[in-house]
């Protein structure tokens, strides 16, 4: 597919540089999507019913489940406009999530059969998902994308992170890889789902191949490195980018969207995991504990960093973190894809937005309400919709993003 000029205009044209940021988390997806849903509505209210999310940020990074939804918000369709609104997008998982990660029969002998097949092999064979995803995607490439994306996955051959970045396709054209086998790569999470190669090959007949599993196993939160990218181009001096200082986070504006944990259920402790085996570790009461901590971890880490790093500045307010502690249970897994979960999630990210809007605390680490903030959906509100001008001039949907961020601090 022709690379085609991007849609929205890039930072120099504005004081900021705009970036989403969505987590991995199987079928948890849902829950920044329904968050994504309100966002472009917002959107929609101010500048009509064809504005789309990828006209409002500079970068949009994904792991994971993210990944596939940033792709659905970037892949172009023939006019070169985005192929998936947001509120098409809960409605793609809650139809095809249960082809992706068909429920076995419940049972002895079905626990037994899940025990024995996470031994041997996936849990699941990934047929359907590479099936929808190269239908929906086809051969559009990361380059061809409405807007800048980033999304990170995990070289098993290399043991190394790949990142996939519209930015590399522009030096090289070895990195300009179909957005249905970044997707099914990133997807990849050990012990649910098989590993994925593939390779590119530019015009000279130079081929790169890849052994990619989940990005998830570097980086579940991708938002720091969709600011690492950014700043790779301002010290390359990219013309399309206006120089800023190293430490100068104040001309970042981050919206960065967890997919939910269940920190507060505590289903495991330090006497449990004494005890655990192999096995234990890879399948404990229909989780897999070893998968659950390596993506928290790495989700939460980046989220301390970036809240330490953003308050340090003086710029917490360039930084907008929305996420959801409180998961219990089958809410919690990333594949129990029945219809009831699903719904559920769908419910969760809808009272997620009536929530207060929270800020890690540094002193101990813990994500806590900030005093007179408001909710979640009045936060991105006031990012994006309050304190506008009703009869403002036209401007660019950045700019517009930009104007109620700078209002917001």
């Amino acid at each position: 597919m022709e690379r085609k000029t991007s849609q929205i205009q890039p930072p120099t044209y504005g004081d900021f540089i705009t970036i989403l940021s969505i987590d991995g988390g199987g079928i948890r997806g849902i829950i920044p999507a329904t968050i994504l849903t309100f966002l472009e509505s917002q959107l929609q209210e101010l500048d009509g019913k064809n504005a789309r999310i990828a006209d409002y940020f500079d970068v949009i990074a994904g792991t994971s489940t993210g990944g596939l939804v940033t792709a659905m918000l970037t892949a172009p369709d023939e006019n070169h406009r985005p192929l998936y609104a947001a509120k098409d997008i809960t409605p793609f998982y809650l139809e095809h999530c249960p082809k992706i990660f068909p429920q076995k029969k419940c049972g002895l002998f079905a626990q037994i059969g899940k025990m024995v097949q996470a031994l041997i092999g996936p849990k699941y064979d990934g047929k359907y998902l590479h099936k929808v995803v190269k239908e929906k995607l086809k051969d559009i490439c990361i380059s061809n994308t409405i807007t800048n994306v980033v999304i990170p996955t995990f070289d098993i051959k290399k043991l190394q992170p790949t990142i996939f970045s519209t930015y590399e396709t522009k030096r090289s054209t070895c990195c300009d890889a179909k957005l249905s086998d970044i997707c099914i790569s990133t997807s990849a999470a050990p012990t649910y789902l098989p590993a994925h190669y593939f390779k590119v090959e530019d015009g000279k007949g130079n081929v790169k191949e890849h052994h990619l599993i989940d990005g998830g196993v570097a980086a579940n939160n991708p938002c720091l490195i969709a600011i690492s990218e950014v700043s790779k181009e301002i010290f390359k001096n990219n013309p399309d980018f206006f120089p800023i200082k190293p430490m100068d986070y104040g001309r970042f504006l981050v919206i960065s969207l967890g997919t939910g944990a269940a920190k507060c259920e505590q289903k495991y402790n330090s006497l449990m995991g004494a005890k655990w085996g192999i096995v234990d570790w890879l399948i404990h009461k229909g989780s897999t504990p070893l998968v659950e901590v390596f993506t928290q971890s790495s989700a939460d880490m980046v989220d301390y960093h970036n809240s330490v790093v953003f308050q340090a500045l003086r710029s917490e307010n360039s930084y907008l973190r929305i996420q959801e502690d409180e998961l219990i249970g089958t809410e919690a897994s990333v594949d129990v894809a029945t219809k009831e979960n699903l719904e559920r999630l769908v419910e969760i990210g809808e009272n997620l937005l009536k929530k207060p809007l929270s800020r890690v605390n540094l002193e101990t680490g813990l994500s806590e309400p900030i005093p007179e903030g408001g909710t979640n959906e009045e936060a991105l509100k006031r990012y994006i919709y309050h304190q506008i001008q009703p009869k403002r001039k036209k401007k660019s949907p950045k700019r517009i993003i930009e104007k109620v961020f700078k209002l917001h601090s």
